[in-house]
């Protein structure tokens, strides 16, 4: 039955990602499995500075909105410019999807969960 559910688990958390969507009474449980630290790797895209530290541990419960403050902070970003998260190099995810979310479903076999940062929209 476990594994039954974790399955179910996996494809409603794709269906939420993709449609931004939480429907079911399980929902709750499965948002809160991932507790503790996200381990991300960004990488430049285009003409956005490169970060002298790339890998970065982040409490999993930061939403993708706080990661974006985080990166223009970082980079020193004008007001007037943007910057953009993607996954797996095809879109950008919605800010209020937290890493723990995104980890759950796109890291890498070593655990890391890639994000490309861009100062123009370059997939999605």
């Amino acid at each position: 039955m476990s594994k039954v559910k974790k399955g179910l688990d996996w494809y409603y958390l794709q269906y939420c990602l993709v449609t931004g969507l939480y429907m079911f009474s399980f929902s709750e449980e499965v948002l809160e499995m991932s507790e503790g630290k996200v381990e991300i790797l960004l990488k430049a895209v285009g003409d956005a500075p490169i970060m002298k530290q790339s890998k970065w541990v982040v409490d999993s419960k930061k939403t993708i909105a706080e990661l974006t403050a985080f990166v223009r902070q970082y980079l020193k970003v004008d007001d007037g410019e943007s910057v953009f998260l993607f996954v797996n190099q095809c879109f950008a995810p919605s800010p209020d999807q937290t890493l723990a979310n995104l980890a759950e479903c796109f890291a890498s076999a070593n655990c890391k969960l890639v994000l490309h940062y861009s100062k123009t929209s370059a997939w999605g």
